[in-house]
């Protein structure tokens, strides 16, 4: 192959596009060099040789080997597979990027743009393809389309954005820093104390998101409920019920009790119809955080998950890049030709011919603005596949809200009804959409409290069907979910638009949470929140890590240097690991002792149905290796009642016991498999019955 140009993408599915799209016959050859796929492409006079990355091929890593402790300073970026497990793979990948940078005479990075696309690229041309970064091109792009690929590539960046790579290479090295010196310094402060290994961590981001969990959690055990009274009253017009409630709550019994026995009457009487008409202007396009909140409401998808879903619709070029902030649609977009595009497709094509009709296309845009990308919008092209129920899911949210921001202003109208019954006031609050504007495009997602009402009108009676007393307590402040905790992290101005579905993830991972929809803090997280509280207040303080996340930014803009940044980040964890280094015996106490507890609990299955004083706890033979269930009086000389376990599998112990002997029951996962439940009594008749639940 003669001399070439070599593109860089970030994975191999986007390689493949670019190479596809910037061919001239929108054909390529796919070629494989011991296991590193790579395109080849021709463009005009050209030849292109598409390679890609898988992620992150290079990491940040300590220089010196073989010594665990902390404060760590020194650190170099180095190939992933030499410091991670699982990665070896990297090394002859990176072999591969090598002998084709060695052939090709010009050099393009078409990374993602943003701050993780920009490293990877930058990386990989500074260290596989020998510095190389000092005169690589770049592409920008928003979506994997044919058309805006061979336009980036016809308006090549003379150079890479190194201010926004400055930014990134910052806050990687700031966050392997607060990580590496933190986690160190808790994992052996613990095990000082323990003499276990567990691994504990935190970080800039990790440690203030805990800690907006564990005040909730706090605030929700020391809430006080108090009681009070509610009144409905249950009433007909021309046929329709509706419920009524009275116009205050009773906090004293006896007063409740009064007023409903004055309203058992037959009748009742509208006194004031209060009405305003208001506008409901359009919602604004989505930025990453929008669409992971809009998906977690309607679907229940974690942030985590839906943005992997929209990277996916990304590659297959049906969405633009997803990891945005900006709520901005600009007219180079092209919303004419988008809709034109998405009114081939029957499920789409009314609503956006109807669009198409409209004099003029004006988005209501956000104040957000990301100057790499604009807000998530759909590419205009239809599925080449068929979608599997989460993509198709999210693919018409985001069609759907893309068509709802060209919409008019919905007309709504409130009322406020005030009922008679027998002098006492109650109120009603209804609405009515009078016109539907925006609303009509985004059905079904669209959330309106509008319902149809027959006339009212002052003066009108009612039969009253039936009033109701009903005791209620205050309730204490709803836990987070991962909509609401990405929500706070957002407002708080913690982490960025890509790391913050990560870094609610690792708190799952470590176990300091637990929980779905409701995140509750574990025992071992609060404990590790308390140390840090009490020690280094400011690693779990949203201010320090909001001011850092501002000048990383300013990096970007050119204003400041990742030098100023890693100076104060280092003058930070100096003092932090110096107070943890003279404390570790304080905080090793304080930690192991959960720990040890926390390893307990999960090695108890149950109570000892023998002795019923002792626990049935898991337990490794020391001469065998093999392991069993043994009731912890067992040591006492008590009780020597056991159970074989299966040597294989992960178990966890359920805290229901089986319905049929009493015994407790466990969970073993093999792999992949579908786990089972196991009851400890090899006697227990639900053994030789068939589809019986434990």
């Amino acid at each position: 192959m003669k001399k070439y140009t070599l593109i860089i993408s970030e994975k191999p599915d986007a390689a493949s596009r670019i190479a596809t799209a910037l061919d001239d016959s929108g054909k390529t050859v796919r070629e494989v060099s011991n296991g590193l796929p790579f395109f080849v492409a021709k463009n005009g006079d050209k030849e292109i040789v598409v390679a890609p990355a898988i992620g992150h091929l290079y990491t940040v890593a300590g220089i010196k080997k073989g010594e665990w402790d902390y404060p760590v300073f020194d650190y170099q970026w180095v190939p992933r597979w030499i410091v991670e497990k699982g990665f070896l793979k990297n090394r002859i990948w990176l072999n591969e990027l090598s002998k084709l940078a060695e052939k090709a005479e010009e050099f393009v990075d078409a990374c993602d743009y943003d701050i993780e696309g920009s490293i990877i690229g930058y990386s990989i041309l500074k260290y596989a393809c020998n510095s190389k970064e000092k005169v690589a091109k770049r592409m920008k792009y928003s979506t994997l389309t044919r058309e805006e690929l061979r336009e980036s590539f016809s308006n090549l960046l003379p150079q890479l954005d190194f201010a926004l790579v400055e930014a990134g290479l910052a806050r990687h090295e700031v966050d392997w820093l607060y990580g590496i010196n933190l986690s160190r310094a808790l994992t052996l402060a613990a095990k000082s104390n323990s003499g276990m290994y567990t691994t504990l961590s935190t970080g800039r981001v990790q440690g203030p998101t805990l800690k907006y969990i564990e005040t909730r959690e706090k605030n929700i055990r020391i809430f006080v409920p108090t009681p009070f009274w509610n009144i409905t009253a249950k009433i007909c017009i021309d046929d329709h019920i509706f419920d009524l409630e009275y116009e205050k709550k009773n906090e004293a019994k006896t007063e409740a009790d009064t007023i409903l026995a004055a309203c058992k009457v037959n009748e009742g009487q509208i006194v004031k119809i209060d009405t305003k008409e208001f506008q409901s202007r359009p919602p604004v396009p989505f930025d990453l955080g929008a669409l992971q909140s809009e998906a977690y409401r309607l679907f229940k998808y974690t942030p985590m998950c839906t943005a992997k879903i929209a990277q996916h619709l990304y590659i297959n070029a049906l969405i633009s890049y997803p990891r945005t902030s900006s709520q901005k649609l600009p007219p180079a977009i092209g919303y004419k030709t988008i809709l034109k595009k998405l009114s081939k497709a029957p499920l789409y094509q009314k609503l956006a011919q109807k669009l198409l009709a409209q004099p003029t296309l004006k988005p209501n845009e956000g104040t957000k603005f990301d100057p790499a990308h604009p807000a998530i919008y759909p590419t205009g092209d239809l599925p080449e596949r068929s979608l599997d129920t989460s993509e198709k899911n999210i693919y018409d949210l985001v069609v759907k809200r893309f068509f709802a921001v060209f919409g008019e202003s919905a007309l709504e109208q409130s009322l406020k009804i005030s009922a008679d019954i027998n002098r006492n006031l109650f109120f009603m609050s209804a609405y009515r959409t009078l016109k539907e504007g925006w609303l009509e495009y985004y059905k079904p997602y669209v959330h309106s409290k509008a319902f149809a009402l027959p006339l009212l009108f002052e003066g009108q009676t009612f039969v009253v069907k039936k009033v109701s007393l009903k005791d209620n307590f205050t309730k204490p402040p709803l836990r987070y979910n991962p909509q609401s905790l990405l929500k706070k992290m957002e407002k708080e101005g913690i982490g960025t638009k890509a790391t913050r579905a990560t870094t609610i993830q690792t708190l799952y991972d470590r176990k300091y949470v637990k929980g779905e929809q409701n995140i509750t803090i574990t025992d071992i997280g609060f404990e590790v929140t308390e140390v840090l509280r009490k020690y280094c207040p400011e690693v779990v303080s949203s201010e320090m890590t909001r001011k850092l996340e501002e000048k990383m930014e300013q990096i970007q803009l050119k204003k400041d240097t990742k030098q100023n940044v890693l100076t104060d980040a280092i003058e930070t964890l100096r003092k932090v690991t110096a107070v943890f280094k003279q404390k570790q015996t304080e905080i090793g106490a304080q930690l192991g002792q959960q720990i040890k507890q926390t390893r307990y609990n999960k090695q108890t299955v149950g109570n000892c149905p023998t002795c019923q004083t002792g626990k049935l706890v898991i337990i490794r033979s020391k001469k065998s290796g093999k392991r069993f269930v043994g009731c912890t009086n067992f040591f006492e000389n008590k009780c020597n009642t056991s159970f074989p376990l299966p040597q294989t599998g992960a178990i966890k112990p359920l805290v229901t016991p089986c319905k049929i002997c009493g015994y407790p029951v466990i969970k073993i996962l093999i792999n992949s498999k579908q786990p089972w439940k196991l009851c400890l009594n090899s006697n227990c008749s639900v053994k030789e019955k068939k589809n019986v639940e434990l």
